[in-house]
């Protein structure tokens, strides 16, 4: 009886630790699975772009959708609702883009949740929140405002766990405002 008591409490637990995990998960999807409504969009304001692709990114059951391309040496992700609407852009940048005492902030916060870490991806995140024209024009100027974010892909090490990908977001002075697990792209196959 003690055993089945014991068993229980296990069982249920593992349950909980489950549950607090975020996980993110991002994959490539055809042109013609894209929201028409944001196909519209980035036919009529995007001009000069090479090496546009498309995603998928699955986020606690909430479907997103990106669209990658290059434009003038920058890299760009354009993110949107099943709807079609925009709702951020993202350019890659390093370390020297962002301000000094912001990416101590950050430094600092990666340093107390890693053991050890590695940034692998940092992004200047606009986002959208009533005029869509003025964001795209203050993000293909990359212009350095106080209402962006920063987001990072960090692989890190925590005491108890291996080397994981996460995904952090940071406000304009560095301070953290979530962080979420990544999976690998291929996670669906069966692993040997």
């Amino acid at each position: 009886m003690k055993y089945k008591f014991l068993l229980v409490i296990v069982f249920f637990s593992t349950f909980k630790i489950q549950a607090q995990l975020k996980y993110e998960r991002e994959f490539r999807i055809k042109k013609s699975q894209f929201p028409s409504s944001a196909l519209q969009l980035i036919e009529e304001k995007l001009t000069g772009t090479k090496k546009i692709k498309y995603y998928k990114e699955i986020d606690k059951s909430v479907a997103i959708y990106n669209v990658k391309f290059k434009k003038e040496r920058l890299w760009y992700s354009l993110e949107f609702t099943k709807e079609g609407i925009l709702k951020d852009i993202e350019v890659k940048i390093s370390t020297i883009d962002i301000p000094e005492e912001s990416y101590e902030r950050i430094l600092l916060f990666l340093k107390q949740t890693f053991t050890s870490y590695k940034i692998k991806e940092i992004q200047q995140q606009y986002v959208v929140l009533n005029n869509e024209k003025e964001i795209l024009k203050v993000a293909f100027q990359n212009l350095i405002t106080p209402d962006i974010n920063y987001n990072l892909l960090v692989k890190g090490k925590k005491e108890t766990r291996g080397k994981k990908e996460y995904k952090t977001l940071y406000n304009f002075e560095g301070k953290n405002i979530s962080i979420k697990e990544t999976l690998p792209p291929n996670y669906d196959h069966t692993l040997y």
